[in-house]
């Protein structure tokens, strides 16, 4: 039984900070406010998030009606960690400027960091109702809908993100695994060998690559796949399990290598709680190999 991958911790998503003001003013002081709009933005780029807290709230204070301040405020508190401070900035954005895509955009990365799926959602779509072909807001998209487990919205969703021109990474993963969970093994390999053309090392796709080349019975292949999953995290044992089970597929009879690679899958995974009964079957299959490699002696 090959073990299943662990599924990819999410991304920290970066806001994006607006340079200059876009949207028009109602009241105040729109130069003076534009003046400390521009200051924040400059100590934004220069990495003093505190100052540029400092000098949004001051435009804001100088023009209430400054869209685009309450766009890097939310910026800001949002690279402070003041997750729920930065969503009622945001929020704010998409009251006043209903057809703010970055409003929307925003609002959706926090309700994702919040662990509020359905509302990410929700603000997602929000903004690609204003630009449909937004290839960064269909990769965040698509993101959420992986947490969800909306495979069939995955591929819809990825697949225009890439078209578009868009994704990383992470978003082909996903697609490969959404193609996965729908039983579509060429569409998954083709998506996971491009993520692994940007990002050689990830563990999590050439783990599912091997996942699939095994259910094809193509153990050689699964096997490589593994073992490039235990080079880019050599501390996790499930590709270690994954690689023996796959070498003996490949080559039952090669009996001292098997003992070999079951050796190690135990070596790594001893003192983990979890593996315990892993662990404790990989003992009794070395003995029973010992047991095979002693009979073959004596024939």
């Amino acid at each position: 039984m090959l073990f299943k991958a662990v599924r990819l911790a999410s991304v920290p998503l970066m806001l994006a900070v607006m340079l200059s003001g876009s949207h028009g003013y109602a009241q105040g002081d729109p130069n003076a406010a534009k003046e400390s709009f521009n200051e924040g933005v400059k100590m934004m780029q220069n990495g003093d998030v505190d100052g540029a807290l400092l000098m949004f709230q001051t435009a804001l204070n100088k023009d209430p009606e400054y869209v685009d301040a309450y766009l890097n405020y939310g910026v800001a508190l949002y690279r402070l960690k003041q997750y729920d401070k930065a969503l009622e900035q945001f929020r704010k954005v998409v009251e006043k400027s209903p057809d703010n895509v970055d409003g929307y955009a925003n609002l959706g990365r926090v309700q994702n960091k919040l662990k509020r799926p359905a509302e990410a959602e929700e603000a997602f779509r929000a903004a690609l109702a204003i630009t449909p072909d937004n290839a960064e807001v269909l990769a965040d998209l698509g993101k959420v809908q992986y947490a969800r487990n909306a495979f069939d919205g995955v591929v819809e969703t990825l697949e225009k993100c890439h078209s578009a021109g868009g994704g990383d990474e992470i978003t082909y993963y996903y697609l490969g695994k959404a193609y996965q969970k729908q039983n579509k093994s060429a569409q998954a390999i083709t998506a996971l060998e491009k993520s692994l053309s940007l990002d050689a090392k990830n563990y999590n796709a050439n783990f599912a690559l091997g996942q699939i080349y095994h259910g094809q019975e193509k153990y050689s292949k699964a096997a490589a796949s593994f073992k490039a999953a235990m080079s880019a995290e050599p501390s996790k044992y499930q590709a270690s399990q994954n690689y023996a089970v796959a070498m003996e597929s490949a080559d039952p009879d090669a009996i001292d290598a098997n003992i070999a690679n079951w050796n190690a899958f135990i070596k790594l995974a001893r003192n983990n709680p979890k593996a315990k009964d892993q662990v404790a079957e990989a003992e009794q299959h070395i003995k029973d190999l010992q047991a095979r490699k002693e009979a073959l002696k004596n024939q």
